[in-house]
């Protein structure tokens, strides 16, 4: 559930037609959710097994794959926008997030073009535009906050990034305010489970805890974005569901919970997580302890650098292949 009294949000990371002209609205109403996120796979999957794309896509005929697409997203997200504007009005959070194209994740031009005219296309003010964490991403993040547009900066695994994002973000916001402008926010949205995934078997083998690699990496990040003081700048703790039996379906919600925060989890993992009394705040860790771990790591042979470039690599490449997946069905 959402707890305002500490400034933690819940927020669905899943869009599909028929559950936004159903289901949703109840989760939002309840006070389970107050936000959404969306992404190249969640579209891909959805536009490829749901049938409730059949008659939108019928009357699209003689367009583009990639305008069919749009056409189909921008639907999504300004229903699911619509849903969460009272939220919004009341400053209770109340965004939905739609990605750029992950194929110009290195073109800085291409990506602010393609945000301006998504945000634009869909017409509400509570859409946060995704942007992935590159070199290219950085200045396209600035930019568009300093047009007033939301930015949800993704594909964020190291302290690295973190911190370019917020350079970034703080250039942008501070732009934004300077022209009179009156909100924008933006999260930094830092990957857990990918960590656990690729790295536990070989843990287990040197006899360390296994499942503790992505919260304490998350526990960092969070510290780095706390410590710069910036209220419009959260942290947002993403790929949160559990993969197998091996742990609760809810694992990284519970050890995620923390003060001036976003979780966003598939529907699933938040059912698993509400079925529960919430649990006490997790963090902040002292940055003692999240040291102790790092440094046990490094001194088994684990390169944490190459394990973020791996998992950076490995994420946009994930999020071009779905979004490419998605296109050839539609040609």
């Amino acid at each position: 559930m959402v707890n305002r009294d500490i400034g933690f949000s819940l927020w669905l990371d899943f869009v599909e037609r028929d559950f936004l002209k159903n289901d949703f609205s109840a989760l939002i109403e309840k006070g389970i959710i107050n936000g959404a996120t969306s992404n190249p796979s969640i579209f891909a999957s959805a536009i490829t097994t749901s049938p409730a794309y059949k008659e939108q896509l019928a009357s699209l005929t003689g367009k583009s794959p990639k305008e069919k697409y749009e056409a189909l997203a921008i639907e999504d997200i300004r229903t699911a926008a619509q849903a969460l504007r009272p939220q919004y009005d009341e400053g209770n959070d109340g965004y939905i997030s739609i990605e750029v194209d992950p194929f110009l994740s290195n073109d800085t031009e291409g990506t602010v073009a393609e945000g301006k005219r998504l945000f634009e296309a869909i017409g509400e003010p509570n859409v946060m535009v995704k942007v992935p964490a590159t070199e290219a991403g950085y200045d396209a993040m600035t930019q568009l906050l300093s047009t007033g547009i939301s930015v949800n900066a993704t594909l964020i695994f190291s302290p690295k990034q973190t911190k370019k994002a917020l350079k970034a973000m703080k250039k942008g916001l501070d732009c934004f305010e300077k022209d009179g402008g009156l909100r924008a926010e933006a999260v930094i949205s830092v990957f857990v489970s990918r960590f656990d995934r690729l790295l536990d078997a070989d843990l287990e083998k040197e006899g360390i805890d296994v499942s503790k690699t992505g919260i304490y990496n998350a526990a960092k990040i969070y510290n780095l974005i706390e410590a710069n003081h910036t209220p419009s700048v959260r942290t947002l703790f993403a790929s949160t569901g559990v993969k197998g039996d091996d742990l609760p379906a809810d694992y990284y919600m519970r050890e995620l919970l923390a003060p001036h925060s976003v979780n966003t989890a598939p529907l699933a993992t938040i059912e698993a997580f509400i079925a529960k009394k919430a649990p006490a705040p997790q963090f902040p860790l002292e940055e003692s302890e999240i040291k102790g771990y790092f440094t046990k790591l490094a001194d088994n042979g684990f390169d944490m650098d190459k394990v973020y470039s791996q998992l950076l690599k490995e994420g946009l490449e994930a999020f071009e292949k779905a979004f490419q997946e998605m296109l050839d069905t539609l040609k």
